[in-house]
């Protein structure tokens, strides 16, 4: 009887950690480069850069099946993308950097 007090507050204690841990909203990358808004989209969403706004960025953005739909180049630090013509959906995007390299990505939704 005594090992089964001990093996219940064993679980008990690591259930009650477990849970503890997991608790409140996740921290915030501090990696963002980007920030967009407003998120639903109507007819158009602004992507604007946080941190090195110098820098020469290209946006891709696709539908949710992975096709490209639109892709902007010479990014500045505030960029106004039209999405009027793209169906109500899912969207994803990629933020690359000079080199190709994927800096940021994120999703936003279109609403009509």
């Amino acid at each position: 009887m005594r090992i089964f007090y001990i093996f219940f507050s064993i679980i008990l204690l690591i259930s009650t950690q477990a849970k503890g841990q997991a608790r409140g909203p996740l921290p915030e990358p501090e990696h963002k480069v980007i920030k967009f808004y407003p998120n639903p989209a109507v007819s158009y969403i602004i992507f604007e850069l946080t941190k090195d706004p110098n820098k020469t960025f290209t946006l891709q953005i696709f539908s949710f099946l992975g096709r490209k739909v639109k892709d902007v180049q010479d990014m500045t630090e505030k960029t106004t993308v039209n999405v009027s013509d793209l169906p109500r959906g899912l969207y994803t995007f990629q933020l690359k950097n000079e080199e190709g390299r994927v800096t940021d990505s994120g999703m936003f939704q279109v609403n009509k």
